[in-house]
Parts: structure tokens; sequence; C-alpha cells
């Protein structure tokens, strides 16, 4: 049996090349949700409304004249790590003078990422500010440094995954009864006060949080970490000094001087004390 030509027309085909696109781009588009649909909540702590570049809707805080106080002193210093768009949020801050914190109710199951945005815009050293956050309870972090972890001026995000399933919380290996609300409190501790820059919770995993742009100290300090690890491997048999710095730790910035380093008075003193009797007593022997 012969075979038969069909012939398409080459608007015809055309047409159809086009739906054809069409129809794959739909089925892309509607599968999972973008970034900004898959967050529930989210706040500019100490701030005004916020967009930011990915589409994330910033309310305006609502702590706002209720609990701590609302400070922009950030404004007038540029935040590295951070779009110049989105800069604001880290920028403004709530803080207080004692523990505090937002409600976030969660009515659906699944797995969540929680947030914080950070930035050491006032203390130029480290042990200046440092407090802990709590989940409902749970401590999810420990004695935060801002100015340790990243410097002065620098964007730092916390970023805490959890769960939510039949009516358990869970983070970080713990457990606990879950009420609908998730109660996220920064905790007082020795040094200052606890804030926060802003937040927001999203559903989803690790690799869907928007990453900062890179830092150039912590680069700086993988690649001189890599050296020392290549040099130390043949002579040492690959094992670290005592003294190492632990890898992906980002340095806080100049080191503190040692003012006792380089005082000699306490040695000196007893010299002084030596010549202030010895000259009274050789001028009194020399009268006689």
């Amino acid at each position: 049996m012969a075979m038969r030509r069909v012939t398409v027309p080459w608007g015809a085909g055309f047409v159809v090349a086009v739906l054809s696109l069409f129809a794959e781009r739909c089925r892309a588009d509607g599968g999972a949700p973008n970034l900004a649909e898959r967050v529930i909540w989210a706040v500019n702590a100490g701030g005004e409304a916020h967009t930011d570049v990915h589409g994330i809707n910033f309310k305006k805080d609502p702590l706002e004249g209720k609990v701590g106080k609302a400070s922009d002193y950030g404004m007038r210093l540029p935040i590295l790590r951070s779009s110049p768009e989105d800069q604001i949020l880290y920028q403004t801050e709530r803080y207080n003078e004692d523990t505090f914190g937002y409600e976030v109710p969660i009515r659906e199951e699944g797995d969540y990422i929680l947030v914080m945005k950070y930035a050491e815009v006032y203390f130029a050293q480290s042990q200046q500010k440092v407090f802990d956050v709590r989940l409902n309870g749970h401590v999810v972090v420990k004695d935060l440094d801002i100015f340790e972890r990243v410097g002065h001026s620098t964007a730092h995000d916390e970023i805490v995954p959890f769960s939510i399933r039949k009516g358990k919380l869970s983070v970080q290996n713990e457990v606990s009864t879950f009420n609908g609300k998730l109660t996220v409190e920064f905790v007082k501790g020795y040094y200052d006060n606890p804030k926060v820059c802003a937040l927001y919770v999203m559903k989803g995993t690790l690799e869907d949080v928007p990453k900062l742009q890179p830092h150039p100290g912590l680069e700086k300090r993988e690649e001189e970490e890599e050296e020392e690890e290549d040099g130390e491997g043949g002579e040492e048999g690959g094992k670290k000094s005592a003294s190492a710095v632990p890898k992906h730790r980002v340095q806080s910035g100049p080191r503190t001087p040692n003012p006792y380093a380089a005082d000699n008075s306490s040695l000196m003193f007893p010299i002084l004390v030596a010549f202030g009797v010895f000259i009274p007593t050789l001028f009194c022997l020399c009268r006689l």
C-alpha cells in the first residue's frame, strides 16, 4: 500500500508549534507555587510594609506602639550582602529590654521554614549584643552574636526548618504539642537587648530559601583554610592544629588589642620606688 504524503500549510504548522509551547509553559507554571505564594506570614520589624525582589510582601510591624522600640538607625548605613532594593529589611529593627516575640497562625500541616533577618548596625565588636531565639519554647538559635557571625552592617539570615504534623511541632530533633500558633521569641541575655530586623515563615525546604550575596570574608577564610589543610596534610598526616579556626566561621572584624599586652608599669614600679628612696638618702649622706 503506497504511503500518502500530507502537506501541512506553513501557517497552520506555525500555529501548532506556538500552541504546543504555550501548553508546555502552562503545565510548567501550573506546578509548584512560586516563592511569594509559599510565604504565609512576613513582617518588616520596626519598619513599614515592603515588597522585596522575590515578591514577598512584608507587612508593617504589628508590634508598633505595643512592645519594644522601633529603630531606623541603620538607615544611614549601606548593608553588605543585600540587594539595594531590600536593604530596608536590614536597616530597620525592633528591640526590647526584655524577651519579646511574634505569633504566627499556621492552619495547615507540612514542612516550613522560619527566616529571620539581622544586621548589626550599632556595635563595632563582638560580645556586645548576644541573645537566643525560641520557637514555641524550643531554643533554635543559641547565643546569637551578629557581629561575630558577619561583622558590622552586613546582612545575616538565620534559617530554621520545622514541620507540623498530627498536632505536633518538630524542630531540631525536639517535639511538642502545636495549638495552631507559632511563637517566635527573642530572648533577653546578659549582653544588651534582643532584636530582629525582619522575619517570615514559608512552606518548603531549605533549598527554597533565597540566598544572600556571597560574603567576601567568608570566601577568603575558606580559601586560606583549604591552603592550610593542603600544607599540613603531608607533615602531620592531615591533623588540624588545636588553634585552627573552624570552617565556615566568618571573621568578626579586626582583633581587639590587649590593653595590658605592652603595659610594663607593674615591673617598673619597684624600680621607681627604689630610686625615689635612694636619691634623697644619697643627698643627705653627701651633706654630712
